[in-house]
């Protein structure tokens, strides 16, 4: 099965299929060219649906997100991330494996289809030729025949006329040789031609054009085989993926396996949960006695009593009617005495916290500008260590008052520790503050109260009441002196030999860490590893700063000036 042999005479045929393969090739690489953008296109849509429901930072969507449903819907979209980054997987390797490398096939081939069909021309175009000579050479034999019989002729009827002369028949004669030579001329000429039109025809029809069909099927075929090949590949760049994609789907599953309907309900009653007692029964009041009647201290009536006395905040009176409170919009009160006790509790413990990590904070800045001192001490030249003072003190009475305040808030807390019912041993370990050390402040505190028969609480000082609370231990002082922090690289240009105190060798080509810039005096501090660090000029090595350890270390040095 032989184009060169079955379609030796379809060259213009042959010619228009082969350029239908290739704008089929070119289809398919359009077609694979838009699923590309399709998938490029799907994914980012995924990414900004993701990102769309992500919860905002520093906002009321992240305590939402304690909740396992939530938590799960968090995974969902996490996942449904990473599910789209595959389907750009997918655009990626499409537009490498298939596009790209089909791409420059076609080129390939393009040119090699045109050199194929310009040998095709160029033989079609020489048998032509040759196919002209033969003509030629037919014709010029027929006029030479036919020149021939007119000179024999004429000289037959010269030499039958007995008036012409002898030299005129001798010369009709001769002529009619000549034309007979010349026929037998282009007689042998035109068998010539003949015999060498038929062998190049045989060579064109039986050689060169059946080895040039032959290279234009195989091209072809090649064609076909290529893109098979790529319609293979698309499948595989989407099997490839399934995994992938599998896995995420299964930790979609996961995710919702996890929700446990048990633990959100236990977080909305530490949410919401007041502290309060439910109302008790109401007492009867008898009308019918004469006497001066009690008003009863569990009925409704109580809240709306003669504004003689109003009961405190934590009584079990007020606690019947906490569902029927308005609850207060502004500002409420800096003890938080508006809210119900757990609530309260809550709050207060939050307060706690705060000021704990603010304290942290100014103990941190305390102890760079401490060591920067240190720094300055021992070498002079570096700056002037009463600069600091003045911060330094100031730091200090931050950090005074900042405890004073956690004083106060942790009496608070313990106040509203000794009033709520008992807790479980599971709450309170979730409360993260009150261990050991502050359990004998919490039950002296309690005794302080005192109960009333029906199980209500009511206070004998005012709120403001000092409470003997033992403060968090924030006086310990650093005994040894934590090593600055890198703030990046640097290698030594050159060899410097340390001598003076304060400085540090180093050889060329070293690398070591930098824990403090240049400050304009020329000098830049090194550490080489925990014991060795020292000063060297900043001309000798070339520094490499890491940028967010840079702005650190900026914002200590504006909180020295």
């Amino acid at each position: 099965m032989s184009w060169g042999t079955e379609l030796w005479d379809q060259f213009d045929n042959l010619e228009k299929h082969t350029q239908w393969g290739i704008d089929v090739l070119e289809k398919y690489i359009k077609f694979v060219k838009e699923r590309t953008e399709i998938e490029l296109s799907y994914a980012k849509q995924l990414r900004n649906l993701s990102k769309k429901y992500q919860p905002k930072k520093n906002s009321k969507e992240e305590e939402e997100y304690r909740y396992t449903s939530t938590r799960a819907f968090l995974a969902t979209l996490n996942e449904m991330n990473d599910y789209a980054g595959q389907h750009e997987v997918i655009s990626e390797n499409m537009t490498s494996l298939i596009t790209g490398e089909l791409t420059r096939y076609v080129q390939e081939l393009k040119q090699e289809r045109k050199s194929h069909f310009h040998d095709g021309r160029k033989a079609q175009q020489h048998i032509e030729t040759c196919w002209k000579q033969l003509e030629a050479s037919k014709r010029r034999f027929e006029r030479d025949c036919k020149e021939a019989d007119r000179a024999q002729q004429y000289f037959e009827k010269m030499d039958a006329d007995i008036n012409v002369t002898k030299a005129d028949v001798e010369k009709a004669r001769q002529q009619a040789q000549l034309r007979h030579q010349m026929a037998e001329d282009s007689k042998a000429e035109y068998s010539s031609t003949l015999q060498k039109f038929n062998s190049e025809q045989h060579d064109h029809y039986y050689t060169h054009v059946p080895n040039i069909f032959q290279k234009i099927q195989e091209m072809e075929e090649r064609r076909i085989v290529r893109i098979g090949e790529s319609m293979k590949t698309f499948a595989e760049v989407d099997r490839k993926v399934i995994p992938i994609i599998g896995k995420c789907l299964d930790e979609i599953t996961k995710a919702a396996e996890s929700i446990d309907h048990k633990n959100d309900s236990q977080l909305v009653i530490e949410a919401f949960k007041s502290g309060f007692e439910p109302p008790g029964d109401v007492d009867f009041e008898d009308f019918t006695q004469p006497m001066k009647r009690t008003v009863s201290e569990s009925s409704l009536s109580n809240s709306r009593g003669d504004g003689k006395s109003e009961p405190k905040f934590g009584g079990k009176s007020k606690g019947k009617l906490w569902p029927f409170i308005k609850k207060n919009k502004g500002a409420g009160p800096e003890d938080f005495s508006n809210l119900p006790p757990e609530q309260r509790r809550k709050k207060l413990q939050q307060k706690v916290d705060e000021l704990n990590k603010d304290i942290q904070k100014e103990m941190d800045q305390r102890d760079a500008l401490t060591k920067m001192k240190d720094v300055y001490i021992k070498n002079p030249q570096m700056g002037d260590a009463a600069s600091v003072d003045h911060r330094l003190a100031e730091l200090g009475q931050n950090i005074e008052k900042l405890r004073l305040e956690v004083q106060k808030f942790e009496g608070w807390l313990a106040e509203v520790e000794g009033r709520l019912p008992m807790r479980t041993e599971q709450a309170r370990r979730q409360s993260g503050l009150y261990e050991a050390q502050n359990t004998s402040a919490v039950n002296s505190c309690a005794q302080d109260r005192e109960s009333s028969p029906d199980g209500s609480y009511t206070e004998e000082q005012s709120q403001e009441t000092e409470m003997k609370v033992p403060a968090t231990d924030f006086d310990d002082e650093f005994d040894d002196e934590e090593p600055l922090p890198t703030i990046g690289t640097c290698k030594a240009l050159y060899t410097f030999e340390g001598q003076n105190e304060g400085t540090i060798s180093v050889a060329e080509g070293e690398m070591l860490y930098v824990i403090e810039e240049d400050k304009g005096d020329g000098w830049t501090r090194i550490r080489r590893n925990e014991d060795e660090e020292g000063y060297v000029p900043t001309s000798y090595v070339e520094v490499y700063l890491d940028k967010n350890a840079k702005d650190v270390y900026k914002s200590l040095q504006k909180i020295s000036e």
